[in-house]
């Protein structure tokens, strides 16, 4: 089921003319979830089209990293950031594949919440920092961490958000500068309030804000923290379920926003201030994916219950909008994605399902290409795509790397093979692709051969 494009033809025009022509952003840092401006994209470099773990082809290092996390690395400068929860008993449970389970892990003791920073260009641990010590407030899911929010980097500051256990700040030498409480942060499905899946949320740092969404069970919020003090700049409500979704900022002349996934509020507020912008209600009753700005286009996707919409939404939008509103360019009702971001490059949108079928669709239009599955149809993908010299990049959770060709053809290049779990989304910078697996850092990236 589809709903239908009623958007005005001077909206299509900037979708034709902006978002489907949009160019991919570059630099070599990577500083949030996703990189830069959220879109999971870095150009400028080649990127290796295979590689071998075991065998050390095309593998620039590989580091050990204690404990258990899906947070994303994030990369400033020479330095690459990493944030882990470590179970002080024992190793911690995790439990991949598709499955359904709403139970929490039993309790697992006490655990440090650590950041660390590698050099990018060796690997070698630089500092390691524990920002807090003690028994979680909350449970996880079997197949969730502790440590699932990425942290993110303005280039002078660290902020990691541990929900329940605080929201932290450091140098980038590991010397903490603050930290914020920010309430009992208990995210579990709205059906079934005894239960506990695990806060995810990863904070974004724009224009020396920091911007957190905070959907849970007792309580939600948006708010913004001022990056170099931690005093908080502003907070609105947020009248939702839990949601597991990373904000999106959009700063175009006349208007900076934020914009939220959700299911009873998804939304856009005022940078400045807070002050909603526009809304749209309903959808899928677990939102996880964030949100994803190219060029005037704003686009939304979430999963479970009743609806999987694809929203493909004017970033000019006012006021309470409609799947039939005129600033829905256009949207779908039953094709979206439950846990993986959806990746946008060149000319088209990329959704990844937890089952592993990739659609294809033109970003303009919202009209299918292709739709194939990766993967044998019984491994789970959770982790978001990310692209980048032609190629774009799906990794499963049992670590199998999916390299494609992009454009409106699907084409595999390779197929290789991690080695082990991998739940977090990679990061690239310089060439160089950053896996984060069950117990590692791994930086994949071409090598000079070495004379005989």
């Amino acid at each position: 089921m589809s709903c239908i494009p009623l958007a005005s033809s001077f909206l299509v025009l900037l979708v034709l003319c902006g978002a489907a022509g949009a160019s991919a952003p570059s630099g070599d840092d990577w500083p949030s979830f996703r990189g830069p401006s959220a879109r999971g994209v870095a150009e400028g470099h080649a990127l290796v089209a295979s590689f071998d773990v075991a065998k050390g082809e095309n593998v620039r290092w590989r580091t050990p990293i204690p404990g258990l996390a899906h947070s994303a690395p994030v990369i400033s400068g020479a330095r690459v950031f990493v944030s882990s929860a470590i179970r002080k008993s024992g190793a911690a449970e995790l439990k991949v594949g598709l499955y359904g389970d709403p139970n929490a892990v039993e309790a697992e003791g006490e655990h440090d919440f650590v950041v660390l920073a590698l050099d990018k260009a060796t690997g070698a641990v630089q500092w390691q920092q524990t920002a807090w010590s003690g028994t979680p407030k909350h449970g996880r899911h079997p197949k969730s961490s502790y440590a699932a929010s990425t942290p993110a980097t303005d280039g002078k500051h660290l902020v990691v958000n541990f929900g329940s256990e605080g929201l932290f700040c450091f140098d980038l030498d590991g010397k903490e500068l603050w930290k914020r409480d920010l309430g009992d942060l208990d995210a579990g499905p709205y059906n079934m309030t005894d239960v506990q899946w695990g806060y995810a949320s990863s904070p974004v740092i724009h224009d020396g804000k920091v911007l957190v969404q905070c959907d849970v069970l007792s309580q939600g919020f948006l708010a913004a923290f001022d990056v170099a003090s931690g005093a908080e700049l502003w907070r609105t409500k947020r009248e939702d379920i839990s949601t597991w979704s990373t904000p999106t900022v959009d700063v175009r002349p006349g208007r900076a926003q934020v914009i939220c996934n959700g299911f009873k509020h998804i939304g856009a507020y005022e940078l400045a201030t807070g002050k909603e912008l526009w809304k749209l209600v309903g959808g899928g009753d677990a939102p996880v994916p964030a949100p994803v700005v190219v060029e005037d286009l704003v686009l939304i996707t979430n999963a479970h219950g009743r609806l999987a919409p694809i929203y493909a939404i004017s970033a000019e939008a006012e006021g309470l909008i409609t799947p039939e509103h005129e600033a829905m360019i256009w949207c779908h009702l039953n094709r979206g994605n439950y846990m993986q971001t959806p990746l946008v490059y060149g000319e088209e949108l990329y959704l990844l399902s937890d089952a592993g079928i990739l659609a294809c669709l033109d970003l303009a239009t919202g009209e299918q290409h292709y739709r194939e599955r990766l993967g044998d149809g019984a491994t789970g993908f959770t982790a978001s795509m990310v692209a980048g010299d032609g190629k774009l990049y799906a990794t499963s959770e049992e670590g199998g790397v999916h390299v494609l060709a992009a454009g409106t053809s699907f084409e595999r290049v390779a197929e290789v093979e991690l080695g082990e779990t991998c739940m977090a989304t990679p990061a690239i910078s310089a060439g160089v692709l950053f896996w984060r697996t069950r117990s590692q850092l791994v930086a994949v990236g071409e090598r000079a051969v070495e004379a005989k």
